[in-house]
């Protein structure tokens, strides 16, 4: 009687360990935050200037780079940066940008998705002030599909990354062969349970 209640309770813990384990790995996100603040990997580091965010300088050094190449103006003012600060390439460019919306009353998502692309033909996904809900093993997937209600809408997609964290300003690169005009959103996606987290149509 004894060795046979041995045995119950090895088995039992040879059950329940990888069990615990495999239920802490799935839930354990939902109940994580985890923030990435990246700076924009296509131009150094400008002193930003008193009030003004780093997502308000990008934009400020985006809009700079777009007069330059219609008028051949300079960057504003407020931006001006001291000649031994690199500044952002002119010709980078804003081609596809997009909200994240979430994909049902569960799975939430907010802030921006866009891509841009350098002089050397490097494409970039940038997202800023993101947000989603969490999960296990979060990925960021291009879709061709322009608004994606859930796996079935994503086929054709390709995947730039493990996601870095819930929420926050990262970037992720496209494969030098990718033409992001073939994709038409950016899809935070799932991968354990295969469900669609949040969406960003891009236009």
């Amino acid at each position: 009687m004894l060795t046979r209640k041995r045995i119950i309770i090895a088995a039992a813990v040879v059950i329940g360990i990888p069990a615990l384990w495999l239920a802490w790995y799935l839930l354990s996100p939902l109940f994580i935050t985890e923030t990435v603040d990246e700076e924009f990997p296509l131009a150094s580091v400008a002193v930003v200037p008193a009030g003004m965010t780093m997502a308000e300088a990008e934009q400020d050094m985006m809009d700079a780079a777009s007069a330059n190449e219609m008028h051949d103006e300079a960057a504003p003012a407020g931006m001006a940066m001291a000649d031994d600060e690199m500044k952002m390439d002119a010709s980078v460019t804003a081609l596809k940008s997009g909200s994240f919306r979430g994909a049902d009353s569960f799975h939430r998502g907010s802030g921006t998705a866009t891509i841009y692309r350098s002089a050397d033909g490097q494409s970039v996904l940038r997202l800023e002030d993101f947000s989603v809900t969490n999960g296990p093993d979060l990925r960021v997937l291009l879709a061709p599909a322009s608004d994606p209600q859930g796996r079935g809408d994503i086929q054709g997609y390709i995947e730039l990354g493990e996601l870095k964290g819930n929420m926050g300003n990262q970037n992720y690169f496209l494969p030098q062969d990718e033409d992001p005009a073939d994709y038409g959103s950016v899809v935070i996606y799932c991968n354990p349970f295969q469900v669609v987290f949040s969406v960003a149509s891009l236009n």
